[in-house]
């Protein structure tokens, strides 16, 4: 656990303890507990602890605190090594979500919770900085789509096997956490132990720093935000509210995005490879702008469960194409800076997140449809942040402005 290994030497060791492999090795980790979690949480809250929508939006304010202090990640690696970092962050979320059915009470949840995104907002954090300093920038789009593809390979058996077992077996709550946070944790602990700490050739600056020639990276991680909140707290919530879908007719929706994303994530890399981040995310915004608005015609004109199921899969599609995100900045980036850039970025993006979904459940009460319009507004203005990307971005040329004022690699 404590050799140390460099990046250009690690290809002479077996393949299974390459970087590349422990990078596949926890992104299959990491979905089996936090999807799990995900799948089962608007049926645990409103069949176990009679959640509303007002309750549903403060767990969900609370979860995002930890991403809003993403930052300390800054702290942590002065004294302990990313991967180390990584991997016990992966270990405390796979024990939280192995204990959440144990505590059925709004106090309850909302603590193990808070425990989970802990672990789940800090691995984010270190894994996307590990990722963009080990992946080659011209490999890097394709890999980023095989690894969310991997992610999705491993959370389609955990799905298939609730939807397969859930009625049969008369599974639990408690049982099938108690599972998937159990086999989240083995794994990080397996590869905590099993793979050497791999030394980057870029020592990162360990240190909180903003830059001014980043501002449209900063820009669109806030604005990508505040968007995913309204798709993550109410998109699936409003499937278990309006349309009454049980645990097993959740989970088979979670199947289809998972299958989706196994075929599409790695040919949306190859998108962005071919096309650029500019072009699409473009897409991907013009799109979301869409797909809020027909959320919003759901309640408002009473459109059916089938469209409405639709525009999930589709939504859920779309925001694969966010890895271009990841590599616009990783095309502007001093490699020095990945590693405290991620961390702010990791703040910037959960500033919404942290309010957002409290008010918003508060607005739910009143008007489901405004609340997919106030999204609809933010994936437009997204769109208009989008159309200041570069063809080829680099440093020195993060934006279309930058060819008429140019601005010094700082």
């Amino acid at each position: 656990m404590t050799r140390l290994v460099r990046l250009a030497d690690a290809r002479d060791l077996p393949f299974w303890r390459r970087p590349i492999t422990l990078l596949f090795l926890m992104a299959a980790a990491m979905p089996i507990a936090f999807a799990t979690w995900s799948a089962l949480l608007n049926n645990f809250v409103v069949e176990v602890a009679q959640f509303d929508g007002q309750d549903i939006g403060w767990l969900h304010t609370v979860r995002e605190i930890p991403g809003f202090f993403a930052i300390g990640v800054i702290a942590i690696i002065i004294f302990m090594r990313e991967q180390v970092l990584a991997l016990v962050s992966l270990i405390l979320l796979g024990v939280a979500t192995a204990i959440t059915a144990h505590f059925p009470t709004m106090g309850g949840i909302l603590t193990v919770t808070m425990l989970s995104s802990i672990g789940f907002h800090y691995y984010e954090t270190v894994n996307q900085s590990l990722q963009l300093q080990w992946l080659d920038r011209l490999r890097a789009p394709q890999m980023l789509g095989w690894l969310l593809a991997a992610g999705s390979g491993a959370t389609l058996v955990c799905y298939g096997l609730i939807v397969l077992l859930w009625e049969p077996l008369g599974l639990t709550y408690t049982i099938v956490y108690m599972l998937s946070g159990g086999i989240t944790a083995a794994i990080a602990l397996f590869a905590l132990v099993a793979y050497p700490q791999f030394e980057a050739p870029n020592p990162q600056i360990k240190k909180m720093i903003l830059r001014k020639r980043y501002w449209l990276y900063y820009a669109l991680q806030f604005m990508s935000g505040a968007r995913r909140q309204i798709f993550v707290v109410f998109a699936g919530f409003m499937m278990v509210e309006k349309f009454g879908f049980a645990v097993h007719e959740v989970t088979a929706l979670f199947l289809i995005n998972l299958v989706a994303n196994m075929i599409f994530a790695p040919m949306m890399g190859a998108a962005v490879s071919r096309y650029g981040e500019r072009r699409t995310l473009i897409f991907e915004y013009a799109g979301l702008m869409m797909v809020f608005l027909a959320y919003g015609g759901i309640y408002m004109f009473g459109w059916g469960v089938v469209l409405a199921a639709t525009l999930y899969v589709v939504d859920h599609i779309l925001f694969a194409l966010a890895l271009a995100l990841k590599t616009y900045f990783q095309k502007i980036a001093d490699p020095g800076d990945i590693a405290p850039t991620a961390a702010v970025a990791f703040t910037i993006n959960h500033i919404a997140a942290v309010f957002l979904p409290a008010l918003l459940g508060a607005l739910w009460l009143i008007s489901p449809a405004a609340v997919f319009g106030l999204a609809a507004g933010m994936a437009g203005i997204s769109l208009l942040l989008a159309l200041l990307i570069p063809r080829h971005p680099a440093p020195g040329h993060e934006t279309v402005l930058t060819r008429l004022v140019a601005a010094p690699a700082e």
